[in-house]
């Protein structure tokens, strides 16, 4: 660790940190030649003289990553033999069997969380829950998901040996699957929610190669089936493809509309983008649903759809990513993906929310206070602002769910339970109308408090900071009494109680994941939907429209 910081204080102190002089004055080629000279020369020293050896590949990848980390986060470089998370970021698509994993931390070893529908794995009759003993003969145990992954992963056509061991079976059960092209769902499911008010729905994951074609397929379809009113569901989607989004706003604006400009550094990266067909329908209502991890081409979108005043939005304020990315190609086969320029929407405001370049004291990117952004103006002449992302129409509260929730659906207790539900129930109700009995949670209940499960009780652990904290201020004396009151309170962790007081929270997740097992995403979406409170709310906005 020693040596990597000593190296990356060097590179950072000729790359990452000019003087005040130095970022006055332009730059010019000598002052990248002189340093560029100046790392390497540091480099040779370093092989020549530093006590261990060091591997170029490495240390240069330090210096580099490093670097670009200074830059921002979607800055990236990627070597020849590291870009499936390129590929998969750009198309959706990877080769593979089509199955997401998780730790299995009970075994030490990888267990199928889902394999997804229509895809190899599902094919030949992988099921979540199935713990992974072999991948064409070699033991996993100990492996980490990662190296797991890569190993699922290979050439479309190769075919290999998966063995599992099923719940419950005694003897190991061996697949021969072959690798192909997976298509990551962008839209896992759509259809009419309500046919009184004939409100359509989609939620789109991401915007992957390809996905206004199925945007549109969908929209066509629900039309056919009488959708007058269209919710848009944008949650959670972190972004993608800026000519997807284009193509999705054209078909709901006139063609040629402005949808989004982009400015950067060189002319080639100054782009105005128009949308390109001619639209479906330019007068139905339309509500957009987003929340704080909407972000990039979702916030495009979003602020085109707001801005040209086409729809309205619900939700919580975006995550404000206004930058664009692209692709430079590199020696030897690598590649850089590179923020180049910032965007614009309609109205001509940026909603980049983050500086990256001026950083707080603890290395935090700094943010534009509500009271220093600009006013725009829609194309009704509605006030909207730049910076901080996209402030909805309609703001929609979160519930707030207790970190036991959270704790409990990520523990092999409660994946175990969902898997000996399946086995002991071959069918369940369609989605959106599955639901446990008193009888299942009393079940669920008695399996979870007879494990070993435990939870982080985070507010007592806040309380001993605090307390610590008074104790260097030299106020713990005078505040012990309150303090030791409120730790007792916090200490009674109650397991049994605690799954009958959030009982609310906890249901929702599990019927879900049950309904998941056996309708795949789609069917966990539409359970989701039963209770989802911004779609209800989204549905009785459009219908007084």
């Amino acid at each position: 660790m020693k040596k990597r910081l000593s190296f990356l204080i060097l590179f950072y102190s000729f790359f990452a940190f000019p003087s005040s002089a130095q970022q006055q004055r332009p730059q010019t080629g000598f002052d990248i030649s002189r340093n560029l000279e100046i790392f390497a020369d540091i480099y040779r020293q370093l092989d020549m003289f530093y006590v261990d050896s060091l591997s170029a590949d490495t240390a240069v990848r330090w210096a580099i990553d490093g670097m670009l980390a200074e830059i921002d986060p979607y800055t990236k470089f990627y070597p020849d033999n590291d870009q499936d998370e390129l590929r998969l970021m750009a198309t959706g698509r990877y080769a593979g069997i089509g199955a997401l994993i998780r730790q299995y931390k009970k075994e030490n070893r990888t267990v199928i969380e889902e394999p997804y529908e229509g895809c190899p794995a599902q094919e030949v009759g992988v099921r979540a829950g199935d713990v992974i003993l072999s991948i064409d003969g070699k033991d996993i145990n100990g492996w980490t998901v990662s190296k797991v992954s890569q190993s699922l992963r290979g050439e479309p056509g190769t075919t290999f040996e998966l063995r599992v061991q099923r719940p419950g079976e005694k003897k190991p059960r061996a697949f021969k699957i072959t690798r192909r092209q997976i298509q990551l769902p962008c839209l896992p499911w759509y259809g009419v929610v309500d046919s009184t008010a004939h409100v359509g729905y989609f939620y789109l994951s991401e915007f992957t190669d390809k996905c206004a074609t199925e945007v549109r397929h969908a929209i066509l379809e629900m039309k056919q089936q009488g959708m007058e009113r269209l919710i848009i569901d944008l949650r959670d989607n972190g972004g993608g493809s800026v000519s997807e989004a284009v193509e999705i706003v054209g078909m709901f604006v006139p063609r040629g509309s402005l949808v989004v400009s982009t400015k950067g550094k060189v002319p080639a990266t100054c782009h105005d983008y128009l949308t390109p067909a001619e639209p479906i329908d330019t007068v139905m209502p339309l509500a957009v649903l987003v929340n704080g991890n909407s972000a990039s081409a979702s916030e495009i979108v979003t602020g085109a759809l707001q801005d040209l005043d086409r729809a309205v939005i619900l939700g919580q304020r975006t995550y404000g990513k206004g930058l664009v990315q692209g692709i430079r190609e590199l020696p030897y086969r690598g590649q850089l993906k590179i923020t180049t320029a910032r965007y614009h929407i309609p109205s001509g405001r940026c909603i980049q929310a983050y500086d990256y370049r001026h950083r707080t004291a603890d290395g935090a990117a700094t943010t534009l206070p509500d009271s220093l952004t600009r006013e725009f103006r829609t194309r009704l002449g509605r006030p909207v602002r730049d910076g901080g992302g996209i402030l909805p129409d309609s703001i929609l509260a979160v519930d707030s769910v207790p970190t036991m929730v959270y704790d409990l659906t990520a523990s092999d207790v409660y994946f175990d339970y969902v898997t000996d539900y399946v086995t002991r129930h071959p069918e369940i109700a369609q989605p959106g109308h599955f639901h446990l009995s008193d009888a299942d949670y009393d079940d669920f209940e008695r399996t979870v408090a007879a494990s070993d499960f435990t939870y982080n009780g985070r507010t007592a652990a806040a309380l001993a900071q605090l307390r610590q904290l008074a104790r260097f201020e030299g106020r713990d004396v005078e505040a012990k009494a309150e303090f030791d009151a409120l730790e007792a309170k916090l200490k009674v962790n109650d397991l049994a109680t605690d799954l009958r007081r959030f009982r609310s929270h906890i249901q929702p997740y599990l019927e879900t994941e049950i309904v998941s097992r056996y309708y795949f995403q789609r069917g966990a979406l539409q359970q989701q939907l039963a209770t989802d409170k911004a779609v209800r709310k989204a549905i009785e906005t459009l219908s007084t429209e």
